[in-house]
């Protein structure tokens, strides 16, 4: 049987995805045990994939090899399976292939059967998947964000972010977002009914944080210069949960804070965290998302962009600010 997938063919700068990607044809081999072989249905596209097409070795995990199928969270039904507790017919999500197939050890690729009842799938890469994982354990656990404080979230009109913002809301915080543009500010205020939104594509970032106010918790999802602006501008005893480093990604340089002394003078606490580290948690905080979401509390935009062969189209959207929401990918057939 042929596969076909997204090759890594060299390390891609900035987002210059279509040179360093190749969809080819390849046959996939026999099942081993413990493996497991699923129809890709959607793709999800994160954007912390990108630090894996990186050569960097200190990275959360290594990066993927050069010659490599490129790899993110599929959901897809179980086609074959020599691994137990997975059967044909399954809905599951897993670390897979960027591909029409995905042949993975089960139990090294994370996956998980999906309740079917769900209606819209789409909300096992939103709201029940990792991106509300991690805005629910971001804001709650490493924020320990408390009833009345203040809540800030950068990239707040993206996947996580935009999770996390409505997450702050529901415990009773005061949230605002930073977001690009006036219309994702938009968003935000009316349709996500949050605080206020900060444009940091507008004059004066600082000015904005300004009339605001301190910051008792910080989502972070970008670092980068924006984080010396957030730093100057948090209460004593904050909190700074990072999640992302979006603006490190694909620029070759690092976060390296000129406002660090901040973190002595406001006695701030700095946490990153990572969603693997809590994936044994993942039944418990699925439940509560899905209580918010059932009862229309929880809400998630999303960006679809349809077939395999526009997967890069979809993925150049998370670097450069042109989606609201999570940004899926559904395959045809």
């Amino acid at each position: 049987m042929e596969n076909l997938f997204w090759r890594i063919e060299r390390r891609p700068e900035g987002t210059d995805f279509a040179s360093a990607l190749a969809l080819v044809d390849a046959p996939l081999s026999d099942l081993a045990d413990g493996e497991i072989r699923i129809r890709n249905a959607m793709l999800s596209m994160d954007a912390g994939t990108r630090l894996w097409l990186t050569d960097r070795e200190d990275g959360y995990q290594p990066p993927l090899p050069v010659g490599a199928p490129m790899t993110g969270l599929v959901v897809g039904e179980v086609v074959a399976s020599r691994a137990d507790e997975f059967v044909e017919g399954d809905l599951v999500r897993a670390f897979g292939v960027w591909g029409a197939m995905s042949q993975i050890d089960a139990v090294m690729s994370g996956a998980i059967v999906l309740d079917p009842s769900v209606e819209d799938r789409r909300a096992w890469f939103g709201p029940l998947g990792m991106n509300g994982w991690t805005a629910l354990w971001g804001i709650e656990e490493t924020g320990a964000a408390r009833e009345g404080e203040r809540v800030l979230v950068s990239a707040a009109a993206g996947s996580t972010g935009i999770l996390a913002v409505q997450i702050a809301k529901l415990l009773g915080c005061e949230a605002w977002g930073i977001a690009g543009g006036a219309e994702k500010c938009r968003y935000l205020t009316q349709e996500m009914g949050i605080a206020g939104a900060v444009d940091y594509k507008a004059d004066d970032v600082g000015a904005q944080l300004d009339a605001v106010g301190g910051f008792d918790v910080y989502f972070d999802n970008v670092g980068g210069p924006l984080l010396d602006e957030v730093l100057t501008r948090m209460n004593h005893y904050g909190r700074v949960a990072v999640c992302g480093l979006l603006s490190d990604y694909g620029s070759g340089r690092r976060t390296a804070p000129r406002e660090f002394d901040q973190i002595l003078m406001r006695r701030l606490r700095i946490e990153g965290f990572f969603s693997p580290d809590f994936m044994d948690q993942g039944e418990r905080l699925t439940a509560r998302l899905r209580s918010w979401m059932d009862e229309g509390k929880l809400r998630m935009p999303y960006d679809v962009t349809r077939g395999l062969e526009n997967t890069l189209s979809a993925y150049e959207k998370l670097f450069t600010g042109g989606n609201i929401g999570k940004v899926i990918v559904e395959l045809e057939g």
